[in-house]
């Protein structure tokens, strides 16, 4: 089947850089979607996008030439004062791991804005739980660390990107003690290195069962102390600010909503790094806080930016299930409390409600089989008993050592009436990780020139088709840091133009509609967004089929064309912003590019799993690519504001 591309210079531009003189251009195309599946093996992950970034002067940002360091950071200094326009050197979207090990690192260079969502420590980084995996003892060893990760992968990962982080891992780790990052140590005075599912070693460096809310603490801590960043909160990334030099789409900076002030704010910046993690709230149930709306990738996909991997979202296989609980929590949660990988890496296991034992029956590693494996099992028994959650217990363990290594999780599920040390948890799968999102190079480099991501809004290859457990912090740190020198070499090779700022329409306020007409759109959009959660759960969940998720393609369309026909009736315009209308656009984006993913890939790999393609094929050991979508015939979601 030929590749469909839409037209213009941004598509074609795209096909160039990843299929130039790599044979057959075989694809699945869905609407205005192209999802590309022919890559040579022997096309790394990296090269294809590489191919696109050459560096050519462009229209405000101008190549070599140089200003002095200190006179530059005093112009920017005054640009502050301007409410609405802001000149940086480097952009930074999120306040994860992976944004602020950047910004630390960039800002020896240059001034840095850090843009927040919410508060800087509301991230997936301050929720993840179980630790940073890497190789650290001498019996273990980067080619075990890497044979796990591909095996947990489906065979799916970049090998050559597997090897770089898992090689650079170790050091990335010393980086963070360095900074104060306090890790558990055993009775021998070393770290204590925990063991989860699908690792062969004890790898994973944990403080406790907090594990991302203390790398988070020590990176928030420097970036307080550094003179050259400035963090701003509840700023909401609308759209990235993008221009074309030739076939090449060049980023500019980012446009954001002011969700305090209800302002808009422009930031013009010579290089852009995007980490704004994933899209778990595309489901009804996840671990992800409620930042989680995929504004990243959408963002990345309107502005050109190559897509990839997303029909692979990783359902985390026990999350607490409070329905379990004996005293049930007096409001629904926002995200579901996650039950860390670790416990059942410390010899947790898995019941049904009638108390047997379940998962040798599924899989010969048991409760350490993958992510993907365990997640399917868990929801086999819930369907096949008509139940909705299984247990896992730990309470066979020394109590000591139960409170000692998940003291977050014991007091979270004792203050609804159970005390993990004598009862089994109530666990059920929820919505976790994206391990596909915006396709990058080695260092962190995407198709669109000055563009740059890290963390879980990317796919740089790790993954595959499933993300091996505390693999996650560790591609993030490791990227975040490859991502610093080809940044600093673009901001060097570039000068603000403060003319720049006037270069797009600005996206405007929608306090004309009155407060009676907001409220009905603000209403219609958390019901639209109930949904749409519901139809994915439903439709895209755990266990796919074409027919289910063909379905689900229909639906979303009638609602997402339901939602903005209402929006446009009652006055909204295409360039209006406000935040549950923009995070709507983002969940509809996101939801349509893992739907169109799930239905391209013919084969059940990792976590896509399909009943009427059960096999894996090996011809199809390829990652999925989504081009853009066409600017004409495409919805509200798909297109720039600006555009």
């Amino acid at each position: 089947m030929a590749t469909s591309v839409a037209s213009g210079s941004g598509q074609l531009h795209f096909q160039e850089a990843f299929f130039r003189g790599h044979g057959s251009r075989r694809a699945y195309s869905v609407r205005n979607l192209a999802v590309p599946l022919c890559m040579q093996k022997e096309l790394s992950w990296c090269r294809g996008v590489s191919k696109g970034l050459r560096i050519n002067k462009i229209n405000y940002f101008h190549p070599h030439i140089k200003e002095d360091c200190k006179q530059s950071r005093a112009v920017i200094r005054s640009y502050l004062r301007e409410s609405h326009n802001k000149y940086f050197d480097f952009a930074v979207i999120g306040s994860g791991v992976a944004g602020l090990r950047y910004a630390l690192e960039v800002a020896k260079l240059g001034t840095v804005a850090v843009i927040t969502k919410a508060e800087p420590h509301e991230s997936n980084t301050n929720y993840a739980q179980g630790g940073v995996s890497a190789v650290l003892c001498p019996s273990d060893s980067v080619e075990s660390h890497m044979r796990d990760t591909i095996v947990a992968g489906a065979y799916l990962c970049d090998e050559e990107t597997v090897r770089v982080v898992c090689t650079e891992g170790p050091e990335r780790i010393r980086e963070l003690i360095a900074m104060g990052a306090s890790f558990d140590h055993g009775e021998d005075g070393n770290l204590h290195l925990a063991r989860e599912g699908g690792h062969s070693h004890c790898r994973i460096v944990h403080a406790a069962d907090m594990t991302g809310r203390e790398i988070e603490r020590a990176l928030l801590e420097a970036v307080r102390k550094d003179p050259n960043i400035f963090v701003f909160e509840h700023h909401f990334a609308i759209d990235l600010l993008t221009s074309q030099d030739g076939s090449d789409t060049v980023c500019l900076g980012v446009d954001t909503l002011n969700t305090e002030t209800q302002e808009v704010v422009r930031f013009i910046s010579k290089a852009t790094l995007l980490a704004s993690g994933g899209a778990g709230h595309i489901y009804p149930n996840t671990t992800n806080p409620q930042v989680a709306t995929g504004d990243g990738i959408a963002m990345a996909h309107r502005a050109d930016a190559v897509i990839s991997n997303m029909e692979f979202v990783q359902f985390h296989p026990t999350a607490l299930a409070d329905e379990g609980l004996p005293v049930k929590p007096k409001e629904a949660r926002q995200n579901a409390f996650l039950i860390t990988e670790a416990v059942r890496g410390d010899g947790g296991i898995l019941y049904n409600l009638d108390m047997e034992r379940f998962m040798p029956m599924y899989d010969e590693r048991a409760e350490l089989a993958p992510r993907d494996v365990v997640a399917r099992s868990i929801d086999d028994q819930l369907k096949k008993r008509n139940e909705k959650y299984v247990l896992l217990d730990i309470s066979h363990k020394p109590q000591e050592k139960i409170l000692s290594h998940f003291p977050n999780i014991a007091a979270e599920c004792l203050k609804h009436g159970l005390d993990i040390t004598r009862q089994p948890i109530p666990v059920v799968p929820a919505a976790h990780y994206m391990c596909g999102g915006v396709r990058a190079g080695l260092q962190g480099e995407t198709n669109v020139r000055g563009l740059y991501v890290a963390g879980e809004v990317a796919c740089t290859g790790l993954h595959g088709a499933n993300r091996l457990a505390s693999n996650s912090l560790l591609e993030a740190l490791v990227f975040a840091r490859r991502a610093v020198q080809p940044s600093i070499d673009h901001m060097k090779s570039s000068r603000v133009d403060r003319g720049a700022s006037h270069s797009w329409a600005r996206p405007t306020m929608p306090k004309s509609l009155g407060k009676t007409v907001l409220s009905n759109i603000s209403r219609k959009t958390r019901e639209v967004r109930r949904e749409l959660q519901s139809i994915m759960w439903k439709y895209v969940g755990i266990v796919r089929s074409t027919t289910r998720l063909q379905t689900a393609e229909m639906r979303i369309g009638e609602l997402e064309l339901e939602w903005e026909t209402y929006l446009f009736q009652h006055g909204w315009e295409p360039t209006m912003v406000g935040l549950e209308a923009c995070e709507m656009r983002n969940l509809f984006c996101c939801a349509k590019i893992v739907l169109s993913s799930a239905l391209a890939r013919h084969e059940s790999r990792g976590l896509h799993y399909m009943v009427d393609y059960p096999h894996v094929e090996e011809s199809l050991r390829l990652p999925t690519i989504i081009f853009p979508s066409s600017p004409v015939s495409s919805s509200w979601s798909s297109r720039q504001l600006h555009r």
